[in-house]
């Protein structure tokens, strides 16, 4: 964890951030879900592989994540010649907590004749423990790919996974971990919210509980939900994911109004990714300068991890056939 000093009130912390950019050929990086104070500032905004793949692109020889700490690692197996830091590295993910690797490592010895398909909101071990590494944009893609008689586990959030077994009537053993911020949307207050707004869509992101995405006129990931806002024919958006990516919508979309789904207190404060909510610009600025917390992955471990990640982008493209895949 990054140990604040006691008074950063002398600093002009942006133009430090700036300079340090500047001075480090860093290339900084914020996720949809960071405060909009970051996100104003990054290089990049976006959903966590498609800012690690453009990272990789640049000459940086610095990557500053701001995210959590399973994005930077996937950015340094992406890029394994640059440093990566982060702001915070507590901001962890409850998803990948709920996945710890020696557990999921005995599931699949347990089931040798299952594949593990593993979103990538997980540890670098999960990762290099898994076949296939699929992101909520690409899970579709990826599942049709798999021959029907191919067994699957499909981990660690069982929400994702459900939707998906429910929309192509695929079975498939889930791992049952959830994300404690779309756990938190209320069916109720969602409900009330529609009555209060007819004729204003839902998008909901797939990690929502069954209760929220039967509800939802979109379903898909938060660079898919964004795209929607843009493309729908009306002007008022309810928005089922982390209420940060309404920034977003507002500087693309300034005429049109964006509401977060209330969590079961009527609001969406309780939406706030906690994990996300801990990089702030001071962190920012003191990663830049000390270089450090800084994601360090043995080289093996990379590779492994690396090779779920590259059948991922294989099959997304649709160049893997369906006589490449099989249990280990």
């Amino acid at each position: 964890m990054t140990v604040m000093p006691a008074d950063l009130s002398g600093i002009d912390v942006r133009a430090e951030i700036e300079r340090l950019r500047k001075e480090r050929n860093a290339v900084i990086l914020a996720h949809y879900y960071q405060k909009p104070e970051l996100q104003d500032l990054a290089d990049f905004v976006g959903d966590s592989l498609e800012l690690s793949r453009k990272a990789a692109e640049t000459d940086a020889d610095v990557i500053a994540f701001c995210g959590v700490t399973f994005m930077a690692e996937t950015a340094k197996i992406l890029s394994p010649n640059k440093i990566v830091v982060v702001p915070d590295m507590d901001a962890g993910c409850s998803l990948e907590d709920s996945c710890p690797p020696e557990k999921f490592k005995a599931f699949r010895e347990a089931h040798p004749d299952h594949i593990a398909l593993t979103y990538i909101n997980c540890s670098t071990e999960v990762k290099a423990l898994s076949d296939v590494i699929v992101t909520s944009s690409s899970a579709e893609t990826i599942l049709q790919q798999i021959p029907a008689d191919q067994k699957i586990i499909f981990g660690p959030d069982r929400h994702l996974g459900g939707y998906l077994s429910r929309k192509f009537n695929r079975e498939m053993l889930l791992w049952p971990g959830v994300c404690i911020v779309h756990e938190a949307f209320s069916e109720t207050e969602l409900l009330k919210l529609k009555a209060q707004n007819p004729g204003a869509p839902i998008a909901a992101h797939p990690e929502c509980p069954p209760t929220i995405v039967d509800h939802a006129d979109y379903v898909g990931s938060t660079s898919g939900i964004l795209k929607y806002a843009k493309e729908m024919a009306g002007d008022t958006l309810i928005v089922a994911t982390e209420p940060h990516i309404i920034h977003q919508m507002e500087l693309a979309l300034p005429n049109k109004t964006f509401i977060g789904a209330p969590g079961a207190d009527g609001n969406c404060n309780c939406n706030i990714c906690p994990y996300m909510a801990l990089n702030t610009m001071e962190k920012l600025y003191l990663a830049l300068r000390d270089l450090e917390p800084r994601v360090e992955i043995e080289e093996g471990l990379r590779l492994a991890a690396k090779k779920s990640l590259d059948k991922m982008l294989e099959m997304a493209s649709g160049t893997v056939g369906k006589g490449d895949l099989g249990a280990r």
